[in-house]
């Protein structure tokens, strides 16, 4: 949790240059989710709980910011254990051969006084396609331990099949057992390595 003193950077406030700095994602309070609508009538969510990121924030000129996020995609959690074997197997991320999704920030474009928009390229197996990450500035400021942070939220839908995660099987009823569309959900909170973005 941030503690709001004289230094923090509350949401809203139009300026970040108390945010410069290079920073680590902590794995510990961040997470990163998705959702996949299942037989057509329910959203099946899940997570990964390992990965590790590196963000160079520029609070002054937030474009010429740069974020690179790796995931282990054998971390896959939805909650049973059958179906993340399925999810990590060859149909879908085939984790034994390709063990890390990634994502290379190519830019972003300020959208409001805290909303920015994140693109980039993002790997899945051997596919490599560009994204867009729809990304609100949460806030900054030190915690209990002296450490600075910085959160942010972000969300994106992409194709699934794009990336050559294409199985699925036809439902009875019609449709199929699988949505093609993916929604991606992000909370970061990053803590600050050093000042430089340029180190």
């Amino acid at each position: 949790m941030l503690m709001q003193h004289d230094q923090a950077v509350p949401p809203g406030s139009g300026s970040y240059p108390a945010v410069t700095g290079i920073y680590t994602i902590d794995p510990v309070h961040s997470s990163i989710g998705f959702s996949v609508r299942h037989a057509m009538i329910s959203n099946v969510r899940g997570r990964f709980d390992r990965f590790e990121g590196l963000l160079k924030l520029d609070g002054s000129a937030p474009s010429r910011s740069e974020a690179y996020v790796s995931v282990q995609t054998d971390s896959l959690d939805t909650g049973i254990h059958e179906r993340d074997a399925h999810l990590g197997g060859p149909d879908f991320f085939d984790s034994a051969t390709f063990p890390l999704m990634v994502f290379s920030s190519t830019g972003i474009v300020p959208l409001g006084d805290e909303e920015f928009r994140l693109t980039g390229a993002l790997r899945i197996k051997d596919v490599e396609l560009p994204l867009g990450i729809d990304v609100v500035f949460g806030g900054a400021g030190e915690d209990a331990y002296g450490q600075h942070r910085v959160g942010f939220e972000g969300s994106a839908t992409l194709r699934r099949s794009d990336w050559g995660l294409a199985w699925n099987t036809p439902l009875a009823t019609g449709g199929v057992l699988v949505s093609d569309k993916v929604t991606l959900a992000l909370d970061i909170s990053a803590i600050r390595v050093d000042r430089d973005p340029a180190a």
